[in-house]
Formats: structure tokens, C-alpha cells, sequence
């Protein structure tokens, strides 16, 4: 055999046995007449020590040995004299009496150790070579561990895991599909489903009342740290549940996960909120709960002192932050010209500083030293917090609060990783209006049920009465990241059939793209609902990270691309022609 022990498992009530391992060599270094090995595997890192008395054919092999050869050790478990406390097998050593070298290496492109030297585009290219780097191997285990977890506990509610197809058709409605040529049907295409949607929903018209999966998805969108071209979900459906049936469940599941893997338990249910609610308070539809500095409306409370901002604006905003009345004119005014970035889209930044020394403001020519400090007050400012101010349009107002909100919170170290704060948004728009196209569209996707009680407004042909009509959808946020998305769903084909009429599609459209789907609820469809989980970045927030790339085995980089592999690639001329297939890309 080749090992009888991995190198993270020996202890020292292994002292006096003979073993035999096998792996990396991490470091070999020669000290006065003895020679240091550093063997690592998956497990850990065992140190293998020789001395001048072995013999000078074993002493020249180990000599020889380079960073990454693969050798197989042989030797004598015994107490180590500098111990090393910080690794579990730092009690112990290993006397080499034999040594057998599987394969030789060439010395790596960067060192393979926690704090590597390499730079992030050379660790993508030999992404094999970055795997043996302990923080991958954690970022591994803990994806590992909340698959496993995730299916013993869905397991345990009577769930069934389903796989669906990877060959689809094509309905494109929001993001982009990546689509496949057929050979065997000339001129004709499937697609990689972005999500499994309408095969789970007809799995609950074919009676399989809780499905799972997690399963692979993709689409072909521009990329940011949280987001892959493919992707991982934890999909799931369920029939003959209301949005308490399903929320009391993936609840308990995200309560499972977080005990299970994290050893951390929350004994209450988790806050909820409404999505009106979130943009008031947050200015976001996924809020960070994790800090205070609460969005408040003063619309009424400002107007009327010749401060044109304040007079011309449909409403007006702000948020407290406690104990930064010291910042400094200078941070004030780059807080100012931050919030004025094309990504924020704010048109100015109005500060109230309260301080011992009193209150101090950019509006003070319009508004008294008294009725600053009602404001001040009414707004829970205490002496040394600041109150930043913006008036505007009320969305668009409300979402720059947010993102400074956001802002400020990173930079006075209010969004800590290690801290947890899960909470439920619900009550979605059913429908977003789009200017540019002067049309609907679905602000979930089209199979989302409106609430029973807007249906009356759902069959209105009012614009206005439209925008009215709330989703029974739901979001489960987690630390501001939205990890999950979910609705109770149509079940009746002609509910269905006026959603597709309100996204402006005819009859032959919708019939083309969706056909199967309305004649399966013909046939008897329960009510029924779900919820999918973005498995990959669940694992990088429980792993206290912001990007989820280290979570995945080989991702793509921030254009999609593969660089270990090189891809995507061009396809020879003979692998075109079988697919019916002509470029127009100029070289």
C-alpha cells in the first residue's frame, strides 16, 4: 500500500509504530547534520527528520528532493523535541528509514502556502498547483460539508432529489442564455437552463410534492465578484404550501446549516420585512440588518425655509451615524464627491454635525442653531453623530442613502463577517415598467402568482393599477446578499395567460415559448411554490468571504474566461460545418 496514514492523522499515542506516508513535499531544509521534511496530503503536514546516521545513499536522496515531489515515506512515529503547537501533528515526527520518490516536480510558478506569492491571474492559470493551498482546501471542505447537509436535512422533510435536463429550449425573458448548436436538427438550438423553473413546477403537476436539487445553472451576463457564467442552486419546490409553509421550511434549513457546519443556533425566527419596507428604512431589497443607521424620511420637516434642495425636491432623506461628528471637512467633502459617482447617482451630500460644541451644518444660512437640533433630535442624533442628507426623487433618493449607508458601514468596520443577520423580504412588485421598451416586465420571472387579493388590479389594463399589483414572492437576505429568491407560483392556466399577455407577448409568443407548461396545468396542477439558494455564495458568507470564487474548483475570471484551459476556443472548420455553423467574428 501506499500509506498507511495521511499526514494530518498521527498523535503522539502513535509514538513507537511504524508508518508509511505519502504526499507533497512541502519544504526540505538541512540544519547542522539533519535534514527536515515537510510532507503534506490533503489531511495536514507530518515532519519527516533524518540524521547523519542513516546512510549517505537515504541522506543524498533527501538531499535531492525538491518543493512538490511526490515521495513515500517510511519511518518511526516518535515525540518531536520543538514542538510545533500549531499544526495537530505538531507533537510527533517521523524517522526516515525509507524513502521512495513517485514522481519529481518542477519547481512551481509561486509557493504553495496560505500567504502564496503568487498573483491572482498566475494561481487561475495553474489553478491545480492553488488547490493544494490550505485556504482552497477549507473553502472546499466547507462546500462539501453544506451539500451534505443541505441533503440530509431536505432528506429529512421528505424531499426528493430530481435531476433535470441541461438541453432546453430557449425563452429568453431577463438574462442572457448560453445556447448549444444541434447537429442533429440543423439550424435549431437548445439552451443551458438558468434555472430550473418550469421542469420543477411540471415535476409538482406530475405529483412529486417536494423536489431538490442542487443543480447547475447559467447565463451568459457580465460578471462581478458574486456571480460565475455557471452556477450552483440549491433548487427546490414544493406543492400544497402558502408562503409560510415555505418559509417556516428553508428557515429551518438555513437554521440546520448555520448549527451544523458553524456551531452557531438562532432560537428565534429570523426578522421579516416587507419590500416598501426595505426601500423606506435601507433604500435597498436586500438590507444589511448586521448595523443600524436606519433611512429617515423628513420630507415635511425641511420645506418650506428657502432652501431650494429642500423646496423643489418630491423627497428628502437622511441617516445618523453615531460617534464621526470629528470627521474632518476634508472626509466630509470626499464622502461628498463619492456620493456624486455615476454608481451612487447623487447630486450632493448635506451634513448636521452635533457635537459638544454644538451643531454645525452646510444648511445653517437657512436653518437656525434650534431648528437644526429639532431636527437632530427628532431624528435620534446624540452628541457626536452626524446626519447625512439627500433629496431627490424618492427611489432614487432612497437607493443612494442605501448605498452610502453601505459605505459607511464597510468603512467604520460595522459589516463583520463573523457576524450573522438573515432576514426575509416579501411583498415584491409583481411588475417593472421599462421606459425604453414602454412595457412590463417580470420583476421575478413569469410564473410568479400576484397575491389573491391585487387580482382585481392584475386583470386591469391601467398602468397604474399594474404597477400596484405585489408578487407573492419572497427573498431570503443574508448579511446584505441576497441568497435566495422564491414565490408561490401559477397554478391556473389562465392566470398564467394573462401574466404572458401583461409582458406584452401574443398568444402565437407565448403558446411557442411556454405551450407545454399551460397545457400541463390542464391536467391538474396543485398549488404549489419554492425557492433557490445561490449555492456558491451561501459558501463564501459562511466562509466570512465577499467573492465566491475560491468556493468553486475551477472558476472562470471576471470575463468568463478559463485561463487554466483557455477557454472559450475557436472550433476547427470540420466541427463547424457538422453544426451548420458560420462565424462572423473578425480576428
Amino acid at each position: 500500500m501506499y500509506r498507511t496514514h495521511t499526514c494530518g492523522e498521527l498523535r503522539l499515542e502513535n509514538a513507537g509504530q511504524t508508518v508509511t506516508l505519502a504526499g507533497w513535499v512541502q519544504k526540505n531544509r538541512k540544519m547542522g547534520g539533519m535534514s527536515f521534511i515537510d510532507l503534506r496530503d490533503r489531511y495536514g503536514i507530518t515532519q519527516v527528520v533524518i540524521d547523519e546516521s542513516s546512510s549517505s545513499e537515504l541522506n543524498e536522496k533527501v538531499a535531492g528532493l525538491g518543493r512538490e515531489y511526490v515521495i513515500q515515506v517510511t519511518g518511526i512515529v516518535e515525540e518531536r523535541q520543538g514542538k510545533n503547537p500549531r499544526i495537530p501533528t505538531g507533537d510527533i515526527e517521523i524517522k526516515l528509514t525509507h524513502l521512495n520518490i513517485l514522481n519529481e516536480a518542477t519547481i512551481p510558478p509561486f509557493t504553495i502556502e496560505d500567504e502564496s506569492d503568487g498573483g491572482e491571474e498566475i494561481r487561475a492559470k495553474y489553478r491545480y498547483l492553488d488547490l493544494r493551498r490550505n485556504p482552497l482546501k477549507r473553502a472546499l471542505t466547507l462546500r462539501h460539508k453544506l451539500a451534505h447537509e443541505t441533503r440530509n436535512f431536505l432528506d429529512g422533510r421528505n424531499f426528493i432529489e430530481i435531476e433535470t435536463p441541461f438541453l432546453i429550449k430557449s425563452t429568453p425573458e431577463g438574462a442572457r442564455d448560453f445556447v448549444v448548436p444541434s447537429r442533429m436538427h440543423p439550424g435549431e438550438f437548445y439552451a443551458l437552463p438558468q434555472s430550473p423553473q418550469q421542469y420543477k413546477q411540471l415535476l409538482m403537476v406530475a405529483g412529486y410534492d417536494r423536489y431538490f436539487q442542487i443543480v447547475r445553472c447559467f447565463r451568459d451576463e457580465d460578471l462581478r465578484a458574486d456571480r460565475q457564467p455557471e452556477f450552483t442552486q440549491i433548487d427546490c419546490e414544493m406543492s400544497f404550501v402558502e408562503r409560510e409553509d415555505v418559509l417556516n421550511t428553508f428557515e429551518d434549513l438555513m437554521k440546520h446549516l448555520f448549527k451544523s457546519v458553524l456551531k452557531v443556533e438562532f432560537k428565534e425566527q429570523f426578522p421579516r420585512i416587507s419590500y416598501a419596507d426595505a426601500m423606506r428604512y435601507y433604500g435597498s431589497d436586500k438590507p444589511d440588518i448586521r448595523f443600524g443607521m436606519k433611512i429617515r424620511e423628513i420630507t415635511d420637516k425641511v420645506k418650506g425655509h428657502d432652501f431650494v434642495v429642500f423646496d423643489s425636491s418630491p423627497y428628502i432623506g437622511g441617516i445618523v451615524v453615531e460617534g464621526i461628528a470629528s470627521y474632518t471637512r476634508k472626509q466630509i467633502d470626499e464622502l461628498t464627491e463619492w456620493v456624486k459617482r455615476p454608481q451612487v447617482g447623487a447630486k450632493g451630500l448635506i451634513y448636521i454635525r452635533v457635537s459638544e460644541e454644538g451643531i454645525k451644518s452646510s444648511i445653517d444660512k437657512f436653518f437656525s442653531a434650534e431648528e437644526l437640533q429639532a431636527l437632530a433630535d427628532d431624528m435620534g442624533a446624540n452628541k457626536g453623530d452626524m446626519i447625512f442628507i439627500m433629496a431627490g426623487k424618492q427611489k432614487k433618493t432612497q437607493v443612494a442613502l442605501g448605498t452610502l449607508r453601505i459605505e459607511l458601514g464597510n468603512r467604520l468596520g460595522l459589516r463583520r463577517p463573523d457576524r450573522f443577520a438573515p432576514l426575509w423580504v416579501y411583498d415584491f412588485p409583481l411588475l417593472e415598467w421599462d421606459e425604453e421598451t414602454k412595457r412590463f416586465y417580470a420583476m421575478h420571472h413569469p410564473f410568479t402568482s400576484p397575491k389573491p387579493e391585487d387580482l382585481e388590479k392584475f386583470y386591469s389594463n391601467h398602468k397604474e393599477d399594474l404597477e400596484q399589483v405585489a408578487a407573492n414572492a419572497y427573498d431570503f437576505v443574508l448579511n446584505g446578499t441576497e441568497l435566495g429568491g422564491g414565490s408561490i407560483r401559477i397554478f391556473d392556466s389562465n392566470i398564467q395567460k394573462r401574466m404572458f399577455e401583461v409582458l406584452g407577448m401574443s398568444e402565437e409568443e407565448y403558446l411557442y415559448k411556454f405551450g407545454f407548461m399551460i397545457d400541463a396545468f390542464k391536467y391538474g396542477a396543485p398549488p404549489h411554490g419554492g425557492i433557490a439558494f445561490g449555492f456558491d455564495r451561501l459558501c463564501a458568507l459562511f466562509g466570512g468571504q465577499e467573492t465566491i470564487r475560491d468556493f468553486i474548483a475551477f472558476p472562470k475570471n471576471n470575463t468568463g474566461r478559463d485561463v487554466m484551459c483557455d477557454a472559450p476556443s475557436k472550433i476547427d472548420d470540420t466541427q463547424m460545418a457538422e453544426l451548420f455553423l458560420k462565424s462572423t467574428a473578425k480576428n
